[in-house]
């Protein structure tokens, strides 16, 4: 009996409910094992140690992402006969690999070789193996198609800048998670509207573990921290929905994000992307220093610095972000160069209007 439902069931033919049950699951298996997470987290002292640069005064747990990543693994391997399978063990392939590299360093120090070495490792498994990359710029710089080893090259630098940028905006309660949480949400929107119910069940997956660890992680008496184990693989799923989202509006010219995907792309991540940028010119131009030394530069800092809560950074980036979206998705009637140039210029004036308010309220 049960092998001929198997055999007959097709999840295309109710995927809201398909997707409602990857997220209840996936949001349960999380809610679950933090608990137990905390306790071996306490017991075995696996906290952080604040330092100079921390915005925390107490000692934490940075293992959340070990909830985070087992939330993910049952999910996919429980789907896996019904979905893509290639996709969805590569993409478990790619998780494992960065998951143990951020367990590693979360529970000693790990070189930056290594994690570079290991995200590239993670990120050409998926190009090569499942041709998702981007195959163009979509006539940005008046550059359309790229050669097959440079669009692999160039979705490598995307990878592993997309994983870093991430990596780096996880400095106050909240702030990744829920970061990570909309954006998610709007990839499983495009994933749903695309047929690729593959990657909408690995999205919303993510979104259903995120909301339980957010639960812990804004928690002022069981407070746990993502750590670079659950940074890094939320990193990689980011920045694989978003070459995929490029790749099929690349890849099919009646698309509707044909020409646009590139320019909503970069608007999704703009935050940390931006975030990015910023804080290695100020690095290496103001300061002299190296870009990848840690300090107090970053944008949820600033906002920390002039009074500004945990919660109240988060969602002040947070909408900002996705007002950010909003207005890209309503300018995708311009040509693709003027969006992005564009978008630079209201996305950094619109993260710094609070800043400017701030001071007008001041005086």
């Amino acid at each position: 009996m049960f092998k001929t439902l198997f055999e007959d069931f097709n999840p295309e033919n109710s995927p809201i409910i398909w997707l409602f049950v990857a997220f209840v699951l996936a949001f349960y298996i999380a809610y679950q094992s933090f608990p137990t997470i905390l306790y071996v987290a306490k017991q075995r002292h696996l906290m952080d140690e604040p330092d100079g640069r921390s915005v925390h005064a107490s000692k934490t747990p940075t293992l959340g992402g070990i909830g985070i990543f087992l939330s993910l693994i049952v999910v996919m391997t429980l789907v896996g006969a019904f979905l893509n399978t290639k996709v969805l063990l590569l993409v478990m392939g790619g998780l494992t690999i960065l998951f143990f590299l951020g367990l590693k360093d979360d529970l000693t120090v790990l070189s930056a070789t290594k994690k570079f070495a290991g995200q590239i490792l993670a990120s050409g498994l998926l190009i090569i193996f499942t041709d998702t990359r981007i195959i163009g710029f979509s006539t940005i710089l008046d550059i359309d198609v790229l050669p097959y080893w440079i669009s692999i090259g160039f979705t490598l630098f995307v990878y592993v800048l997309i994983i870093n940028a991430y990596n780096l905006i996880d400095g106050v309660d909240g702030l990744a998670g829920t970061f990570a949480l909309v954006v998610s949400g709007i990839f499983v929107y495009f994933f749903v509207n695309a047929s690729d119910l593959s990657l909408a069940t690995i999205a919303i997956a993510l979104c259903g573990a995120l909301i339980a660890f957010l639960r812990l992680n804004f928690s002022n008496t069981n407070k746990i921290f993502m750590g670079d184990t659950g940074s890094l693989i939320v990193g990689f799923l980011l920045a694989f929905f978003t070459i995929s989202f490029i790749n099929m509006a690349q890849s099919d010219e009646q698309s509707i994000y044909y020409r646009d995907a590139p320019a909503l792309a970069f608007a999704l991540l703009f935050y940390p992307l931006a975030d990015t940028l910023r804080i290695f010119f100020i690095r290496i131009f103001v300061h002299k220093s190296s870009p990848f030394k840690a300090d107090q530069n970053h944008l949820h800092h600033r906002f920390i610095g002039i009074g500004f809560s945990h919660i109240k950074t988060t969602l002040t980036i947070v909408t900002i972000n996705l007002i950010i979206i909003l207005i890209a998705f309503s300018l995708t009637h311009l040509i693709l160069n003027l969006q992005i140039f564009l978008l630079l210029i209201y996305g950094s004036l619109l993260y710094l209007l609070p800043f400017i308010l701030r001071k007008l309220t001041k005086n």
